[in-house]
């Protein structure tokens, strides 16, 4: 660690994103909140900037945005490497690991054993388990390991594990190859068979990762969301979320029939519904135990694709996690919609608020001028407009330095275009510098869009987030210039903010 004054001050080094002290990080894992903090591990390899014998990290949090790290939660042992997981707190003690008035943390995970992956063998991979009586700062693995063998099948992995009341029974949702795999048990440890999901459905051009199955309201009804990590097989390129929405028993997901039927027509995808369009927000799940009063359910994303994870252009560490986001469903015109929001806690790091004046828009605005001084971190608010039936050729923003360097966001008709090919550094990866393309969903003549502009990303938000798009960049040097552009039309800009994010680091 260096000294406070060039702690997290590298090049690219994100400035209020999530990322670890050094080496490598992928997937966020066992985020659960317990006595006031939010856990956050994640994979993580000590030794290396580059991916190898997988640990849990460990980071916590008060309020979503600060992180303290701690130590190494978990390390490979004699039954294999640890993969991703989950984690919850056994209230009732089911599993009798916790003492009286010291209900369990217990951490669910794949142990991937890397003699049998390179033997050829198909049982690599199995469900473990591990506890902490002492608030996560420390983790004895169950002697009786794995609780959950492997039947003979590759990539058998990812446990989410939640309690479903109904039943009282625990539920384990994991990624088996092609599908998923739901089993159930009394008490973390015996676990039964249900059911799967999956097979033929959706998205398969490459293999399933990191489930989640969570109730969420809309409008007085509960639906089930079935989060569902892809690698490759991303609308964009190499990896990405979808998700699916119906109804769960306890036992078994089904889709909504009207949903299905949207995703069995989609055939340039195999499943139009994505947590997130841009091509940096991957194997996302969602916090356990959030308290009942709070009622949100909080997702984060590891930043980064396969395409490229391991070989971007960073020195100390590699990779960081997107904002937590607060997920909700809305009934549209389209049907029901899984949307995405920056968690509340994060405005408070924006300081130097400042109104954007509402204006008619026709060619280019400069949205940063009204700062005092540029800055290289940004939250960016606009509510656009035009008239009804007569929506500009392109409405844009852009990213840009003094280098000459941009990244643009660029809505034609009903599609967003995302490109970052003269963003920096793009030489490492091949496909690193196509145009991005998502969906817009609704088609009002209104457009509210939120940003957060870190030193190597950007997460866009719109619609209220009914469309987001999240993507890393390593431009030269930082982007502090943002342009709203208008061509082929004009808009109203009826309100807008902008502020300066700043370091969670200092």
């Amino acid at each position: 660690m260096g000294t406070e004054e060039t702690y997290y001050q590298e090049p690219h080094r994100p400035q209020f994103h999530f990322s670890p002290d050094s080496m490598w990080m992928n997937d966020p894992n066992g985020m659960v909140y317990y006595e006031g903090e939010y856990h956050l591990f994640y994979q993580h390899y000590p030794d290396s900037t580059v991916w190898g014998p997988m640990h849990w990290g460990h980071a916590v949090s008060k309020d979503l945005i600060h992180w303290e790290h701690l130590p190494i939660a978990l390390y490979p042992d004699s039954l294999g490497y640890i993969f991703s997981g989950s984690a919850v707190i056994d209230w009732n003690n089911t599993s009798g690991l916790g003492e009286p008035g010291r209900p369990p943390m217990i951490a669910i995970f794949t142990h991937h054993d890397p003699v049998g992956a390179d033997a050829g063998t198909h049982d690599y991979q199995y469900q473990s388990i591990a506890y902490s009586l002492d608030k996560g700062r420390s983790w004895t693995k169950y002697e009786g390991n794995p609780v959950l063998p492997n039947p003979g099948i590759t990539d058998f992995r990812d446990p989410k594990v939640f309690w479903y009341g109904d039943t009282e029974k625990w539920v384990m949702i994991f990624a088996a190859g092609d599908h998923i795999k739901i089993y159930d048990s009394p008490n973390l440890i015996d676990w039964t068979y249900q059911s799967e999901f999956g097979q033929g459905i959706g998205g398969h051009g490459g293999v399933w990762e990191c489930p989640d199955l969570f109730p969420l309201q809309v409008d007085g009804d509960t639906t089930w969301v079935m989060l569902l990590s892809i690698n490759p097989g991303a609308p964009n390129g190499g990896s990405g979320t979808q998700y699916f929405l119906g109804d769960f028993d306890g036992k078994a997901f089904s889709m909504h029939p009207a949903f299905a039927e949207k995703v069995a027509a989609d055939t340039a995808s195999g499943n139009p519904f994505w947590i997130d369009y841009g091509r940096d927000n991957y194997a996302g799940v969602t916090w356990s135990d959030v308290p009942k009063e709070d009622e949100r359910r909080i997702f984060i994303g590891w930043m980064s694709n396969w395409n490229y994870a391991n070989v971007v252009p960073t020195d100390r560490w590699r990779s960081a996690m997107t904002l937590p986001r607060t997920l909700s469903l809305r009934n549209t015109p389209k049907g029901q919609l899984l949307c995405a929001q920056p968690v509340e806690e994060a405005k408070a790091i924006v300081q130097d608020k400042t109104a954007i004046p509402g204006q008619t828009v026709s060619g280019q605005l400069d949205l940063t001028g009204i700062l005092d001084t540029p800055s290289p971190t940004l939250h960016l608010d606009l509510q656009l407009s035009w008239t009804a039936g007569e929506q500009p050729e392109e409405i844009g923003l852009i990213f840009s330095n003094t280098k000459g360097e941009s990244y643009r966001i660029t809505l034609k008709g009903d599609t967003f275009y995302a490109d970052r090919s003269n963003a920096g550094k793009t030489g490492f990866e091949e496909g690193f510098g196509r145009v991005a393309t998502a969906p817009r969903w609704s088609d009002k003549n209104k457009l509210d869009v939120e940003i957060w502009l870190d030193v190597a990303s950007v997460e866009f938000f719109a619609d209220s987030g009914a469309t987001n798009l999240t993507e890393i960049f390593f431009p030269g040097e930082p982007f502090t210039q943002v342009t709203l552009e208008v061509e082929g039309g004009a808009i109203e800009l009826e309100s807008g903010k902008i502020g300066r994010a700043v370091s969670i680091w200092q």
